[in-house]
């Protein structure tokens, strides 16, 4: 069957930030993504917890690979404290929208079942602040909400965040070249490989395992051990997420001539997606469960 490109919701709040940054001239989604690196590989951090990402993989480690290969640059700002930190968000605002995370979810009262999401990271542009509140763009499906300005600060601390640096955020956005999106796929290609490779040094608990390694684990931890913390974060966002950048990665390739890449990505898709619900059910994929799946993968 062939490879179907996917257009919906999904948890992309990092990518959806990025495009709302980069106004008319920004990339599909789908680009952006592809040009993360992030549909390249699979780690197991800490033994326990899955992301289909590469291993050692953040966002943050992606933002400027993916920034020049669609011919951009931005500048990054940490803030020292909350003081710091505010005073840099008003400086950049008199300029326009601010890209900010990650911030911890737990914080964002507007969002109904914030207080089940402490510790989830997200990506938010930043608006304006006026007074105590402060006026965003959430691409959780939230345009222009309002958020207290102390809860913000507090969902920008990113105390349960296990990546980052507490107030990043990324201004200064310029265009310093014009590429067509089949131009950034290529010129994502090698930062890709690299990842795949799982090249580098990477800060990870020890345990922490990726690509095969990672899928053959958790296939085993799925079958031995039905733990609902490890269901709930596959279910609501690793599954999800990790399809959709497959199916994203399937379709960038294909537009550049890479027909069998494509095709292997599409079905590395096809299996990740298959696991939102598939215990007890066969698949036309050949697997009847989700411990199956893993080994395939």
């Amino acid at each position: 069957m062939d490879h179907i490109s996917y257009t919906g919701s999904g948890p992309y709040c990092y990518e959806n930030s990025l495009a709302m940054m980069l106004g008319k001239a920004a990339p599909s989604t789908a680009v952006i993504e592809f040009a993360t690196s992030s549909p390249f590989g699979m780690q197991l951090i800490g033994g326990k917890l899955p992301f289909f990402d590469p291993y050692g993989w953040d966002p943050t480690k992606a933002f400027d690979a993916a920034l020049g290969a669609a011919g951009w640059t931005s500048t990054l700002v940490v803030g020292r404290d909350t003081d710091d930190a505010l005073a840099h968000l008003l400086e950049a605002l008199d300029n326009g929208p601010v890209f900010v995370g990650p911030v911890d979810m737990g914080h964002l009262r507007y969002h109904p079942d914030h207080s089940s999401l402490s510790g989830a990271d997200h990506y938010l542009v930043i608006l304006r602040v006026l007074g105590d509140w402060v006026e965003l763009h959430d691409p959780h499906g939230y345009p222009y909400a309002s958020l207290p300005l102390r809860d913000f600060m507090g969902a920008w601390r990113a105390a349960g965040i296990a990546y980052g640096e507490p107030y990043m955020m990324r201004t200064g956005f310029r265009q310093v070249g014009q590429y067509s999106e089949e131009d950034i796929i290529r010129r994502s290609l090698d930062v890709a490989r690299r990842w795949l490779a799982m090249h580098g040094e990477h800060d990870l608990p020890p345990g922490s395992v990726g690509n095969r390694m990672a899928a053959e684990q958790l296939a085993l931890q799925i079958r031995e051990d039905h733990a609902p913390e490890l269901r709930d974060h596959l279910v609501h966002f690793a599954v999800r997420v990790g399809a959709r950048r497959l199916a994203d990665a399937a379709t960038c390739p294909a537009r550049i001539g890479y027909t069998e890449a494509a095709s292997i990505i599409g079905r590395q898709a096809r299996l990740v997606g298959s696991l939102q619900y598939s215990r007890g059910r066969r698949h036309s994929n050949g697997g009847g469960n989700p411990s199956d799946i893993g080994r395939q993968l």
